[in-house]
């Protein structure tokens, strides 16, 4: 207990890394010659980072024999949130400038944004029922159900990103490398467990 006292903290600094990055560019003109641009695909890239981050812990909790990671999985979802949040608001905000007939239009018209904006709107519930007393009140296998959508939000982030570059897709590439073998290890130990199920 002592030892993940000590080392949520640590985590939670380390997430706000990405975010002091960015406000350090801000200050420095280090934002290039496209600012908007450079912020936008800085928070989306963190937002499917952290996604995947998530996504990992329970694969590392069961191959390191370590449970006091499952401890940080929430917190790291909640990031991913997070920084789903500052991506959303810099298109809403910077790039549209609140403009709600032409985020309508872009919606529609461009089918990175339209995924990017249904992933957006799926992590709201998921953020909404991250604590204890909403837990408890849904239940845990009704808590479980809702929470399967992070697959499903996941590789919508994968294919927004894919979709979005034109032309080096490398990056786009090992993000959807990462998590195909993230929900690849999901389904083997799915499997696996309905072989040993009806076996018995």
């Amino acid at each position: 207990m002592k030892f993940i006292s000590a080392i949520k903290p640590l985590v939670f600094i380390a997430c706000l890394i990405p975010l002091a990055r960015l406000v350090w560019f801000s200050l420095h003109d280090g934002l290039g010659a496209n600012p908007i641009e450079f912020i936008t695909r800085s928070t989306g890239t963190w937002t499917l980072t952290f996604l995947l981050i998530t996504l990992s812990i329970t694969p590392l909790r069961k191959l390191t024999r370590q449970p006091w990671l499952i401890q940080l999985r929430r917190m790291l979802g909640l990031y991913a949130f997070f920084y789903a949040c500052l991506h959303f608001t810099t298109y809403i905000w910077l790039d549209q400038f609140f403009d709600l007939s032409a985020i309508y239009k872009d919606v529609l018209k461009r089918p990175f944004i339209s995924i990017g904006f249904a992933g957006f709107v799926l992590l709201i519930p998921l953020a909404l029922t991250s604590t204890n007393a909403i837990i408890k009140r849904l239940g845990g296998k009704n808590w479980q159900r809702l929470h399967r959508l992070v697959y499903l939000i996941a590789i919508g982030g994968a294919i927004h990103y894919w979709w979005l570059v034109k032309k080096d897709i490398t990056q786009p590439a090992i993000y959807a490398a990462v998590l195909a073998a993230l929900l690849g290890y999901r389904v083997a130990i799915w499997l696996r467990k309905n072989k040993e199920n009806i076996g018995r």
